[in-house]
């Protein structure tokens, strides 16, 4: 399963709204031992988040989903707010940040990492 974001999907999340702020959705499936690898990564990914304006605004583990097909359910749940897709895309592009992501795909045995886009309030 897949764990790391495609270069493709990297360029394409730079070109849509860029300038607007957003959440990602991330939904971690962990590999056996994989949780302290992925602590590392959070601990070490943490300054690169203050440095380009990213926010965790939750971070959870899964519990028993009330609705899900057999085998959705995940270890953890994280919701980071980034200032604008250009700063997520300068961030992902960032050398330093790069020399620790295999912390991360070696912590995880899947993962969605979904860009959301804020609702807004209609006239009624």
């Amino acid at each position: 399963m897949p764990v790391d974001p495609h270069e493709t999907a990297l360029q394409e999340i730079a070109l849509h709204r860029s300038g607007e702020p957003f959440v990602m959705l991330n939904l971690l499936r962990f590999a056996p031992d994989g949780r302290a690898s992925y602590e590392e990564y959070s601990r070490r990914a943490a300054a690169f988040l203050r440095q380009y304006g990213g926010e965790v605004l939750y971070a959870g583990d899964g519990d028993t989903p009330l609705v899900a097909a057999q085998g959705q359910a995940w270890d953890a749940v994280l919701l980071v707010r980034y200032p604008s897709r250009e700063a997520f895309s300068r961030m992902v592009a960032d050398p330093g940040y790069r020399e620790i992501t295999s912390l991360r795909s070696h912590a995880l045995d899947e993962a969605v990492l979904q860009p959301t886009t804020p609702w807004t309030r209609r006239a009624g």
